[in-house]
C-alpha cells in the first residue's frame, strides 16, 4: 500500500477514541471494530497488504493462537491514546490503554506495510515484543521480531515518497473492501468449482462403471434354476462331465454347461446355488453402492450451485473449513462439517449421514430440517439455550442449499435434539419447534 495513502488513513483514524473489538478474521487479516459503523480490515498479506472498511456477514474460524489471545486481551474495549504513522515509514502504530481491576496497561499495535517484511506486532510501552503475527529470527532478517526482545526500528526509506491525495478516505476504503472482496470471490469460485467438478467427474466415472444389478439378478435366477434342474436329474449326470443334455421343467430340451471341477451331480448343483447366492449379494451391494454414489453426486451438484451463488468470500470460506481436531464426529463421506462464528454445524450428505447425525447428537444440540419435505438434516453442536439469530439463519441456509436446487422461499424447522423422535431410518417426528424463512437464490 502506498505511503501517501497510509499517511492520509492514519490522519483520518485519529477521530476514533475506542476499539470495541480486535480479532483475526483470516490467516493474515486483522479486524478492528471502532464503532457500529466502522469495522476496519487490515489485510497483511506479504507484498499485497491493504486496509479496507466493511464486515462479512459471518465470522468463520475463530483463531486462538497466543497472538490472538493477547490481541483480544489488550485491545478489546480499549481506549485509544494515539494513532500515528511511525518513523515516517509505511507503519501505522496504534497505542491504547486498558483498565483492569488492579492496574491499567499501555499496549502498542503496530501494522507494518513493508513488502516482504509485512507484519503485525504487539508491543508494550517499552517497545518490547509481546506477540507478533510473524516471528522473525535473526537468521532470516537483520531485524529480529521475537517475544521478549526490544523491537528495532526499520531503516528509513532512502527516498521521498510521492503524494497521491485521496478525495474521500472513507469512500476509498469502502471501495477497497468491495474490490478486494469481488476479486477474492471470483478467484475462490473458480478454484473451488474446479475442485468440486473434478471430484464430481470421479464419482460419475465410478457410477458409470458399475455393473448392472438387473443383469446380476438375472444371472442369479438362471444359476438357481440350473441348480434345481441338476437336483431333479441327478441320475442322468455323470461325474466330471462338462455339459449334459436335459429336459427343462416345461419339457423343453436344454443343454446345460456344468461348473468345472465338479466330482458329482450334487456338487454341480451346490456350485450353481453358490453362484446364484454370490450374484444376488453382489447385486444388493451394487444397489447400495449406486445409491451412495448418487447421493454423493447430488451433494456435489448442490455444492457447486451453492458456491456459484455465493455473494461473499466469507460464504465460500464457510463451505471449505480448515480441518480441526478434537471433535467427536469427524467429517466423512456421509457428513459435512462447517464452522459458523466458532460453532460446529454438521450436515448429512445422505440418508446414512442423517441417521449418523441423529445417533450422535446430544440432547441440547439444535436439529434443523426443511418443513414438510425431504432434506438434509443439520445439527448445531451447542449446549446454549439461546443462539444468535445470525448463526441460526446461516445454518438454516446450509440446510436449504444442500437440499434443493430450485430458487425460492423455504421454511426450515429447528428444535433441540431431545424433541426429535426417530421413527425409521432418518424419518422423525418432532415437537416444540420454531421456524425460519430462508430465501434461496
Amino acid at each position: 500500500m502506498r505511503f501517501s495513502y497510509l499517511e492520509q488513513i492514519a490522519e483520518y483514524m485519529v477521530r476514533f477514541t475506542h476499539i470495541v473489538a480486535a480479532y483475526r478474521y483470516d490467516d493474515t487479516g486483522i479486524r478492528l471494530i471502532f464503532d457500529r459503523e466502522n469495522s476496519w480490515n487490515f489485510d497483511m498479506q506479504r507484498g499485497n497488504s491493504t486496509i479496507s472498511i466493511g464486515e462479512a456477514a459471518n465470522r468463520g474460524k475463530v483463531y486462538q493462537a497466543p497472538f490472538d489471545v493477547l490481541l483480544a486481551k489488550r485491545f478489546n474495549r480499549s481506549t485509544i491514546q494515539s494513532i500515528t504513522l511511525h518513523n515516517h515509514d509505511k507503519i501505522i502504530r496504534i497505542t491504547v490503554n486498558t483498565s483492569g481491576s488492579y492496574k491499567s496497561e499501555t499496549t502498542i499495535l503496530q501494522f507494518e506495510f513493508t513488502g516482504k517484511n509485512t507484519n503485525v506486532i504487539i508491543l508494550d510501552k517499552d517497545e518490547v515484543v509481546l506477540e507478533a503475527l510473524r516471528h522473525i529470527d535473526k537468521e532470516v532478517s537483520s531485524r529480529c521480531v521475537r517475544v521478549g526482545q526490544v523491537l528495532d526500528d526499520m531503516p528509513k526509506p532512502p527516498y521521498e515518497p510521492k503524494s497521491y491525495p485521496l478525495e474521500d478516505v472513507r469512500a476509498f476504503l469502502v471501495d477497497e473492501f468491495r474490490r478486494r472482496s469481488n476479486d477474492k470471490l471470483n478467484r475462490l469460485k473458480l478454484e473451488k468449482i474446479a475442485l468440486l467438478k473434478k471430484r464430481l467427474a470421479t464419482l460419475q466415472k465410478h457410477l458409470d462403471g458399475l455393473e448392472s444389478e438387473s443383469a446380476l439378478m438375472e444371472e442369479a435366477e438362471k444359476s438357481q434354476h440350473s441348480g434345481h434342474l441338476v437336483l431333479a436329474n441327478l441320475d442322468l449326470i455323470k461325474p466330471y462331465e462338462k455339459s449334459v443334455e436335459l429336459n427343462d421343467f416345461d419339457g423343453t430340451p436344454i443343454r446345460l454347461e456344468l461348473p468345472s471341477g465338479c466330482h458329482s451331480a450334487s456338487g454341480c448343483a451346490e456350485s450353481f446355488f453358490k453362484r446364484s447366492k454370490k450374484a444376488k449379494q453382489k447385486a444388493i451391494g451394487l444397489h447400495q453402492e449406486r445409491s451412495n454414489l448418487e447421493s454423493k453426486i447430488r451433494h456435489h451438484e448442490l455444492f457447486i450451485q451453492t458456491v456459484t451463488e455465493a455473494s461473499t468470500p466469507e460464504e465460500i470460506a464457510l463451505l471449505f473449513p480448515s480441518k480441526t481436531g478434537g471433535s467427536k464426529l469427524k467429517s466423512s463421506d456421509s457428513i459435512a462439517e462447517f464452522w459458523i462464528d466458532g460453532v460446529k454445524v454438521s450436515l448429512g450428505k445422505s440418508e446414512k449421514g442423517n441417521i449418523e447425525l441423529l445417533r450422535n447428537a446430544k440432547a441440547r444440540d439444535i436439529w434443523m430440517h426443511l418443513k414438510d419435505r425431504p432434506s438434509a438434516h443439520v445439527i448445531i453442536t451447542t449446549d446454549k439455550q439461546q443462539l444468535p439469530e445470525r448463526l441460526l439463519e446461516a445454518a438454516a441456509k446450509l440446510c436449504v442449499d444442500f437440499s434443493v436446487f430450485e430458487k425460492g422461499a423455504y421454511l426450515v424447522d429447528y428444535t433441540p435434539r431431545r424433541e426429535v423422535r426417530v421413527q425409521e431410518g432418518a424419518n422423525v417426528l418432532y415437537t416444540n419447534y420454531k421456524t425460519l424463512n430462508v430465501q434461496k437464490g
